[in-house]
Order: C-alpha cells, then sequence, then structure tokens
C-alpha cells in the first residue's frame, strides 16, 4: 500500500454510488502479518467534498461498526483514501480494549464492504 497510513486516520472508500468513511484505531503487526484496527460510519455521502464537509465537525458522524479487526489482505480489498487525522479518543478506543480483552476476539478476512453490507 503505498499512503502511510496511521493511527488517527479518517479514510474514504467508494461504493457503487458514493462514498463512505473509515477510522483507523490501531495498526499491529502480529506474527508477521498487518491487522487494521477500524471503525466504520454510517453516513454515505454523494461526493468527496460532502465526505470533507462532514469531517469539519465529526461530531455529527454515527458509529456503524466501533470495532472491526481485519487482515491486510481484507483491507486492502477495498481502495481508500486518505482524508484527515485527527487524535483518536479514549471512547473511540474504548471498543479495541474490549476486543483485545476478549480471548475469542478475531480477524476477519473479508472486506470492509462485506462487513457493512455493501457492495
Amino acid at each position: 500500500m503505498s499512503q502511510n497510513f496511521q493511527a488517527g486516520d479518517y479514510l474514504i472508500f467508494q461504493i457503487e454510488s458514493g462514498y463512505g468513511l473509515l477510522r483507523i484505531l490501531e495498526i499491529e503487526e502480529t506474527g508477521g502479518e498487518r491487522v487494521w484496527h477500524l471503525a466504520a460510519y454510517n453516513e454515505l455521502f454523494f461526493d468527496i467534498e460532502t465526505a470533507d464537509a462532514a469531517l469539519v465537525d465529526g461530531a455529527t458522524l454515527t458509529i456503524s461498526l466501533p470495532h472491526v479487526a481485519l487482515t491486510n489482505r481484507a483491507f486492502e480489498a477495498t481502495q481508500t483514501a486518505r482524508m484527515t487525522n485527527r487524535p483518536l479518543t479514549g471512547d473511540e478506543l474504548k471498543p479495541l480494549k474490549i476486543w483485545r480483552e476478549n480471548p475469542a476476539a478475531e480477524v476477519s478476512d473479508r472486506s470492509i464492504r462485506l462487513m457493512l453490507g455493501l457492495r
């Protein structure tokens, strides 16, 4: 992946008729494999400018998936681009902490589009 993504990044991805937003909670290396911890938002946008405007006041965004862990392969299955970066809050990281404390926590090999029920 050519972009240098980092925790706190808001990412945009395209779906058939618009765009969706993701947030990187953490990127970790586990056993030589990269795991992407993401949050996904409910809102869909008709264009990049509208998504960018929504990020000016991120408080209007609502969470669809507060945390999902994806393999590198699953993450790369959906093309994304970095929009902006903001520090993560404790509330935003809480679902990741809960996932880490779960002995049955799983890393999915399904794309974020499939996880969200989008095509």
